[in-house]
């Protein structure tokens, strides 16, 4: 489970987040949307200690990340997988050896083991056989595809997910919930998902928080946020672009 409590983050005198309350479930898919520039990928980043908070909690699985020292982050973060919103691929590198990576830095495992959890993992994800090839050589849906096979390669408890559909089309972006659902169901994980796409949000989601100048103003199920009468939720949901979410 991850807590947040209070949580504070400025940046060159901008307040950024200003009090962040929030509860994730363990074993859920918990999105949390908001309008571009609102702190959603600082909150996503704070979680993993990539951000230090100026005050407050981040409390996982009862450890605070926000008072860890860099060794004690360095084991918290075992925990966790990312898909960065640009799939974040090492292009000189093949897919197999950057699904690898992190395998042959951090465990004890065999090579033949190494090569075995990535045809797994690359299968899990619906692209069996493209090892030896290039990021270059992929589409964008592909490369989303591999980033989470990357996400999930050591078999983290949490994955989080920073605007994964972004810059697909419709049906590419379909194929991504699905795939998040998907994992979620089948290695029994927690995602964090972050995006400003409603309909990947009401599909994948068990809950949604709503961040709106750096403050949560809405968090529950995707039923509730669909049938909210607060007007900055609708005003979201219905896509118009009314100042107070413009700025």
């Amino acid at each position: 489970m991850i807590e947040i409590q209070k949580l504070y983050k400025s940046f060159n005198g901008k307040k950024v987040l200003r009090g962040v309350d929030l509860l994730i479930p363990a074993g859920k898919t918990f999105i949390i949307v908001g309008g571009s520039g609102c702190g959603k990928t600082v909150l996503l980043r704070s979680i993993i200690g990539l951000n230090k908070p100026d005050s407050g909690q981040i409390m996982v699985d009862g450890e605070d990340v926000a008072k860890m020292s860099r060794k004690d982050l360095f084991y918290v973060r075992k925990k966790f997988g990312m898909l960065f919103q640009g799939a974040a691929l090492f292009d000189s590198m093949t897919v197999e050896e950057n699904l690898g990576l992190a395998l042959k830095e951090h465990t004890d495992l065999s090579q033949d083991k190494i090569r075995r959890r990535i045809e797994e993992k690359l299968e899990l994800v619906g692209l069996p056989g493209i090892e030896k090839k290039k990021p270059a050589e992929l589409s964008g849906g592909m490369k989303k595809r591999v980033g989470s096979a990357r996400a999930i390669i050591m078999s983290p408890e949490y994955v989080l997910f920073d605007e994964p559909t972004t810059g697909l089309d419709p049906i590419m972006a379909d194929n991504i919930n699905q795939l998040i659902i998907k994992t979620n169901q089948e290695l029994k994980i927690t995602s964090v998902v972050v995006t400003h796409d409603m309909a990947s949000a009401f599909k994948i989601g068990n809950r949604i928080a709503m961040l709106l100048d750096g403050k949560i103003v809405f968090e529950g199920t995707p039923s509730k946020f669909k049938k909210s009468l607060d007007p900055l939720v609708q005003q979201f949901v219905e896509g118009r672009a009314d100042s107070i979410l413009a700025m």
